[in-house]
């Protein structure tokens, strides 16, 4: 796999378990291999998951990164539980979720719980509002 990076000025991105802070200037690179990659947009750091579906998206993102992602896995089945039990009607989409990571394409799943995180603040939104 062959992926062009751009980064801007003091931006940041993830290579496997490695984090690449740029200095004052633009840079262009090219990433060669399989290792994990996560571009500073897509990266939620632990202080910043103050949701359940955050913390999911932590959760797998940690998942993504992870040499064995398997040590994630109980803590994960126990937050979709607890979620599917508060909100069902986020199962549609945690079913997407979940067949990616059973595919073992967790950088897919890893783009579906942002939609996750987008309905769950819809939902705030809307209990809200009532």
């Amino acid at each position: 796999m062959v992926l062009k990076v751009e980064l801007k000025p003091f931006g940041k991105i993830i290579v496997g378990d490695s984090v690449i802070t740029n200095d004052g200037q633009r840079a262009r690179f090219v990433i060669e291999g399989d290792a994990p990659v996560l571009r500073e947009k897509d990266i939620l750091l632990p202080d910043d998951a103050d949701t359940p579906c955050k913390k999911i998206y932590l959760l797998i993102q940690m998942m993504y990164l992870a040499v064995d992602p398997r040590k994630h896995h109980d803590l994960y089945f126990q937050m979709i539980n607890d979620l599917q039990t508060a909100a069902p009607s986020t199962m549609p989409l945690l079913d997407t979720i979940n067949n990616f990571l059973l595919a073992g394409e967790s950088y897919k799943a890893l783009k579906s719980a942002n939609k996750l995180i987008a309905y769950e603040k819809e939902l705030m939104e809307n209990a809200t509002c009532s």
